[in-house]
């Protein structure tokens, strides 16, 4: 028994070292891990190049680092991709866990098929990556669990008592719905999908792929408005250009870099919406395009489209920019991101228009903002301490997702319902986009410190979740009488935020993560509160915040290879 011991962990040692010294420089990241976003810091100073311009998924997001470039991590182990045998290359992720809990409400975003409800929640990925020949194999399934205790909920509007709170026509309106259930249940749940799992081939920047990886569209930091990982993954057919260099025939003029991708994927339904089997399933379509010019180095403009139908082999037809037709939910973004790495200085925006766009130029002149949604920030490094590889990073975000003014002439509405498209704009329950979901704001500021062995952030968050909620009450509704605004002002629910996050190396074969926030929810019923304080009959007749106070802790542990 005890050489049994011993012969395995001598197979351990050699393969550690084997991995150590004969892996590539480069490695692919997931969306949002530490490694990605440490990769891009340093695509800020001008030491990593990034390898997409709007369009990124784990297995488009090949970093590499510029030779003799000295920055906090060198010696830390990034992970890479290591040889296998021929030309074909191996990459092992993980085991990687995370565990979470909230003390009073949930709290969480950005988190895939997790959904971080009250009480304990886990996260557990583990998988492998094959490549050579120009085809990629990647396997990678994420396996959640959600303790789910009770907390207070609104009513639901839908047939399920864990429906979303509005939707379905409200003040005499096609304002539509969503299956954005503000609970999964009853009871603590098991919840698992193929994560970042597909099959892909690539001859020189032409790809095709079918699998689940997760996509995130364009420069945001942490509210993308078409595209995010904060959703469960659903299979997709892509094909399209990974980013390539242009180059004029005959003249060898360098114009610039481009990117592109069409994709076709299936959204489900969750548990908590209805009993309707006909509308289990929603076809989506996406599109995305993204141009460098070469001669304004640092520019990037893009442009998103999707289109949301109803899950029929006729539809798809929508695949390609048509018409806007009754049973389609058509969206769009367009933007720019302009990196300046002399200075590591970075500025970003993103605009988003709903389905109903101007037919004439004199109705763009006359109200070109109608339907639209925006985010825009900006990332600045920081030399904090050269001398001992202290540097750092300021992150500001700003979202604004309420409906335009002009709709308050038309009737309620909000960005990710739709009138036809049952779901909106939500796969299993949770929101493809934006993590707050539709009708608010959040400004978000953040500083990360990095250093030789980790890095260290700290950062404050306001939003409104949902204003419009509110607003389509005063749809068809008069203020003369008082009662529209003591019913309504100032009765938005709101989240402020203040969180505390680190990761380190420890040994340099296992990352170690953790955070703490503090949440304080106010009026989380959209609703305040009568103060009756006093003594009679001197009684305060006005209303008071409802406050909550939420904290949310986090563990993080991964083993890299």
């Amino acid at each position: 028994m005890q050489n049994n011991t011993i012969i395995m962990k001598k197979k351990i040692i050699f393969l550690f070292l084997f991995f150590s010294l004969f892996s590539r420089i480069y490695s692919q990241e997931a969306l949002k891990s530490g490694a990605e976003e440490y990769y891009d810091f340093l695509s800020l100073q001008g030491y990593a190049e990034r390898p997409t311009l709007n369009y990124r998924t784990l297995s488009d997001s090949v970093w590499n680092i510029i030779e003799d470039a000295e920055h906090p991590w060198q010696n830390q182990n990034l992970a890479s991709i290591h040889p296998l045998f021929g030309d074909f290359n191996i990459r092992i992720y993980g085991p990687e866990l995370f565990m979470s809990v909230n003390t009073a409400a949930p709290y969480g975003q950005n988190d895939g098929v997790l959904w971080q409800g009250r009480g304990f929640n886990t996260l557990f990925k583990s998988g492998v990556r094959f490549e050579g020949y120009g085809v990629e194999l990647t396997l990678l399934p994420h396996f959640a669990f959600s303790q789910n205790f009770r907390f207070n909920i609104m009513p639901s509007h839908y047939e399920s008592e864990y429906g979303y709170f509005w939707g379905y026509g409200e003040a005499k309106t096609y304002s539509g719905g969503a299956d954005a259930p503000q609970r999964f249940g009853d009871k603590p749940f098991f919840d698992w999908d193929f994560g970042d799992t597909e099959i892909r081939y690539t001859w020189k920047t032409l790809t095709i792929g079918f699998g689940t990886q997760t996509i995130w569209l364009g420069p945001a930091y942490l509210n993308p408005i078409l595209h995010s990982n904060n959703a469960p993954i659903y299979p997709k057919l892509d094909v399209g250009l990974r980013r390539q260099k242009i180059i004029i025939p005959w003249l060898d003029w360098y114009i610039g870099d481009i990117e592109t991708r069409f994709w076709l994927g299936r959204l489900s339904e969750s548990d908590f919406f209805d009993n309707d089997d006909r509308n289990d399933y929603t076809m989506f379509h996406g599109f995305a395009f993204a141009y460098a010019p070469s001669f304004l180095p640092g520019l990037t403009l893009f442009f998103n489209r999707v289109c949301l139908t109803f899950w029929d082999l006729k539809n798809l037809k929508h695949i390609m920019p048509t018409k806007i037709n009754a049973e389609d939910d058509q969206k769009l973004s367009f933007g720019i991101s302009w990196l300046f790495s002399p200075i590591g200085f970075e500025i970003f925006g993103e605009i988003g228009i709903d389905d109903s766009i101007p037919n004439d130029l004199i109705g763009i002149f006359r109200h070109p903002f109608h339907s639209t949604v925006y985010t825009a920030g900006l990332k600045k490094h920081l030399k904090i301490i050269p001398k001992y590889s202290l540097t750092g990073e300021i992150i500001f975000e700003f979202n604004w997702m309420e409906m335009t003014k002009d709709f308050f002439f038309e009737g309620s509405y909000s960005y990710y319902f739709h009138h036809e498209i049952d779901h909106g704009y939500t796969n299993r329950g949770q929101w493809l986009g934006n993590g707050l979901g539709s009708g608010g704001n959040s400004q978000y500021l953040a500083f990360a410190l990095y250093y030789l062995h980790g890095t260290s952030s700290i950062f404050i968050q306001r939003n409104n979740p949902d204003n419009d909620f509110l607003y389509k009450n005063a749809i068809n509704s008069s203020a003369s009488d008082g009662s529209l605004k003591s019913e309504n002002k100032d009765h938005n629910r709101a989240n402020f935020n203040f969180g505390i996050n680190t990761l380190f190396f420890a040994p340099k074969n296992i990352n170690i993560s953790g955070g703490f926030v503090y949440n304080m929810i106010i009026n989380p019923f959209y609703e305040r509160t009568d103060d009756l304080s006093g003594t009679p009959p001197y009684v305060n007749h006005y209303k008071r915040n409802v406050l909550m106070h939420n904290f949310h802790f986090n563990l993080g542990l991964k083993l890299v290879l």
